[in-house]
């Protein structure tokens, strides 16, 4: 399927590994303008080297912590000139600590709510008048699949998605007369280095890993190319009636029938 993406602008945040660099490849692969953004300005240069090498493709590589509101708003200036307009944005992030509700402070709340919801709602909302103008847009939003499911000690990332979840709906609500879709995905056991906080610290990784996997219908742990393949046709014109949504890439892990 020829998703119609060559010449449209991407900007991917925390790509410079796991869902945020399969999402950025795979993009490119398209052949969309990319460019990516994380804190880690040399492992960024490399994963755009190494996606440019891949596709053809040039990426373009900018340095930022999405935490921080100056360098985000730079971040977003500096992506929108590089092509003159920004029409997919990728909202991504790493997640906060994982551990039990009496155990997390103050400071740790603030930082979860920096991080994984302000974070999303500062990004979008600076893109939104480069979407308006060009009159389509495509927003999606990297969350978890603990927003359809209890994930022990997820309770900062757990609470911080729920409200990317909430935004998310009112923004396609007021955003679909321009034609700006706006999406999350949820992703479950997917092959990251994520995935190593999620284990139990008493078992074997490689035993611990088995034994989540055989709890999943699929009866593997999903790959990061197999999410960014549903990115990819969320941001493309083939996707332009899926707006307000919530999609897990789970293997058929969540057992709910909502």
């Amino acid at each position: 399927m020829d998703l119609k993406l060559t010449g449209k602008v991407a900007v991917v945040l925390a790509a410079s590994k796991g869902l945020g660099k399969a999402v950025a490849m795979a993009l490119s692969q398209e052949g969309a303008n990319v460019i990516i953004g994380s804190r880690d300005e040399e492992e960024l240069k490399k994963t755009a080297a190494e996606i440019t090498a891949a596709t053809g493709n040039q990426v373009t590589a900018i340095t930022v912590d999405v935490s921080d509101a100056n360098q985000l708003s730079s971040f977003i200036t500096k992506a929108a000139q590089v092509f003159g307009g920004i029409d997919i944005l990728l909202n991504n992030a790493g997640g906060p600590p994982f551990d039990r509700f009496e155990n997390f402070e103050d400071e740790q709340w603030q930082k979860a709510f920096e991080l994984n919801l302000l974070s999303f709602a500062r990004t979008s909302k600076q893109v939104l008048p480069y979407m308006q103008k060009a009159g389509s847009g495509r927003i999606i939003n990297i969350i978890s699949g603990s927003v359809k499911a209890v994930l022990e000690n997820s309770v900062l990332s757990t609470a911080m998605r729920m409200g990317v979840v909430g935004m998310a709906k009112l923004m396609a609500d007021e955003y679909g007369p321009y034609n700006i879709t706006v999406n999350n995905v949820a992703p479950g056991l997917i092959l990251t280095e994520r995935i190593k906080h999620t284990l139990p610290t008493d078992v074997n990784p490689e035993k611990a890993m088995e034994e989540k996997a055989q709890k999943i219908p699929l009866r593997r742990i999903g790959k990061p190319e197999e999410l960014a393949a549903l990115v990819a046709f969320l941001a493309s014109d083939q996707a332009s009636y899926i707006s307000g949504t919530t999609i897990q890439v789970d293997g058929g892990a969540n057992r709910a029938i909502m």
